[in-house]
């Protein structure tokens, strides 16, 4: 692989929305050649303009991306970026197989936990697919594991329209592999993203920077989508803060049988939720928006790593059903 300053570095990114146009640019600034794959509108616009970020003064800027909905078009890639909701990955994993070859990193930048997670994963689930994010392993079998990374994305954004994409607050990524082979690609990434703008932090311990991102927000998300409530609602009652706090502790249960600890208890990581206001979180804004939950990666895969370690999840069980039923007849 040759040194990203010298433009002839390939990278894919799919689901070039909110996070995924921001790495598209960062990257192509970098000196990337970087295409996407994309569809309906978002193709249009990528195609016509670029990838348009408007930052926090309001100025627009531009990155020439190549867009493609045929990823053989397209072609093997060294690093295949995949922004996408979790929850679409399993039906878009074959059709994105083309963009992978025997040397490409996958790079995983989506909520929740990844297919890869449990792939190395010391202990008795090493190589378990699990189903809540990989069914049927038909994620694994196109995108495969052993060749995957992570980066954790401490910000916010969202999509003006399509192919244009608004800064919000932040501008934190957390980058890791969870193979050491993989390091040396992994820092040449990371120095890409850190010289597209970001603020960059490398991690030799990437799945618990996931798992302690995914520990803050698998109650507040499925419980605002519930309510309709902002976190501060839901922490301002104390029955369902009660209730966010012992699917928490169901949760580092899980992480203490697997290895990984988030460092912090559950009533304080609460306490950093109060400090940051009365927001909607973004399961909420996805459920008012009628776009479809990441019921998943989220929540559904801490029951399903319950069962599978004999910890017992009564109420995340609980929240999980409810959750389904409300999308299911809300039509998500």
């Amino acid at each position: 692989m040759n040194d990203t300053n010298s433009g002839s570095v390939r990278a894919a990114v799919v689901g070039v929305g909110a996070i995924g146009g921001l790495l598209a640019a960062a990257l192509s600034r970098a000196g990337m050649t970087v295409s996407a794959y994309a569809r309906g509108a978002t193709l249009d616009a990528l195609n016509a303009h670029g990838v348009r970020v408007i930052d926090e003064a309001g100025a627009v800027s531009s990155v020439p991306v190549l867009a493609s909905d045929d990823a053989a078009e397209l072609g093997v890639q060294d690093y295949v970026v995949i922004a996408l909701k979790a929850q679409a990955l399993p039906a878009l994993a074959a059709r994105i197989a083309p963009l992978v070859g025997s040397g490409t990193v996958i790079v995983a930048a989506m909520n929740g936990l990844p297919w890869w997670f449990t792939h190395g994963l010391a202990g008795p689930l090493d190589g378990v697919p699990l189903d809540a994010v990989d069914p049927d392993g038909a994620v694994s079998a196109a995108l495969p594991p052993e060749q995957a990374i992570g980066c954790v994305v401490h910000l916010s954004s969202s999509t003006d329209a399509p192919g244009i994409v608004r800064r919000g607050r932040g501008n934190r990524l957390i980058i890791g592999s969870p193979d050491a082979r993989l390091d040396a690609q992994t820092a040449r990434f990371a120095a890409a993203l850190a010289a597209g703008g970001f603020d960059v932090e490398s991690t030799p311990a990437i799945r618990t920077e996931i798992w302690t991102k995914l520990w803050g927000n698998m109650n507040m998300n499925p419980l605002s989508a519930l309510t309709g409530s902002t976190t501060e609602q839901l922490l301002d009652d104390p029955f369902t803060r009660d209730l966010a706090l012992r699917m928490m502790e169901e949760a580092a249960a899980i992480g203490a049988k697997l290895g990984l600890d988030t460092g912090m208890a559950g009533p304080d990581r609460i306490a950093l939720t109060r400090k940051l206001g009365a927001f909607k979180t973004s399961m909420l804004q996805d459920f008012e928006a009628g776009r479809p939950l990441e019921i998943g990666p989220i929540l559904g895969v801490f029951p399903e790593l319950g069962r599978k370690l004999d910890v017992p999840t009564p109420y995340c069980d609980a929240v999980l059903g409810l959750l389904r039923q409300r999308a299911a007849n809300s039509g998500l």
